[in-house]
């Protein structure tokens, strides 16, 4: 259950109390459009960390654009290739900042992962303000066909998931990504120096 009693509205669920066993990574996770690549270079900078963009990382270990591995080998292909940069990323002994891809929470395995891999911040878009930032979609292959529609369907999906699995939630809306990288700077170091039980206070 998320903590209670967060004065600002930004915080959309409230901030979890420091789960035992949490390790040290910072992980975005949300809708793509939700500005996770954005707010995370901003974080890793002011907590003068590495960061990582899973799907960049995809890019690096095929040596191919993700939608030309769409292209020639499907979608599978592709969350083969994520499945196996995030287990890279997650399990690094070198605290990082990571942009998580939208879809890469579907998988059980790597939402088990990902809990035990440090603090999870959801980037909360509503699906009306995700059509917009994202336009026609170029560039993201699951967006070829009626962008509007597949982000409405996929956000139904993800959603509770996303809900589920983060510690803390920020509802982004028209915040600028150095006002959203603060709040997670300060939300990351609560838990990482808070305590393993109770709630987190701010």
């Amino acid at each position: 259950m998320k903590g209670h009693g967060q004065d600002n509205d930004n915080y959309g669920g409230g901030v979890r109390s420091r789960r035992a066993g949490m390790g040290e990574h910072v992980l975005l996770v949300g809708m793509m459009g939700s500005g996770k690549s954005t707010v995370g270079r901003i974080v890793a900078d002011r907590m003068r960390r590495p960061f990582r963009d899973s799907d960049a990382d995809v890019e690096r270990r095929t040596g191919k654009s993700v939608p030309a591995i769409f292209a020639a080998r499907g979608e599978p292909a592709y969350r083969a290739e994520e499945r196996a940069v995030l287990c890279a990323a997650l399990t690094s002994l070198v605290p990082s900042v990571i942009a998580v891809a939208g879809g890469a929470v579907i998988d059980p395995e790597t939402r088990r992962r990902l809990r035990s891999a440090g603090v999870v911040v959801w980037l909360d878009v509503a699906p009306h303000a995700l059509v917009a930032r994202v336009g026609a979609g170029a560039g993201r292959p699951l967006l070829a066909v009626d962008p509007a529609g597949t982000l409405e369907r996929l956000d139904a999906r993800r959603r509770p998931v996303y809900r589920e699995l983060s510690d803390v939630v920020l509802h982004v809306g028209a915040r600028r990504p150095e006002a959203l990288a603060e709040d997670v700077v300060r939300a990351a170091r609560t838990q990482f120096d808070g305590p393993t039980d109770g709630r987190s206070s701010w």
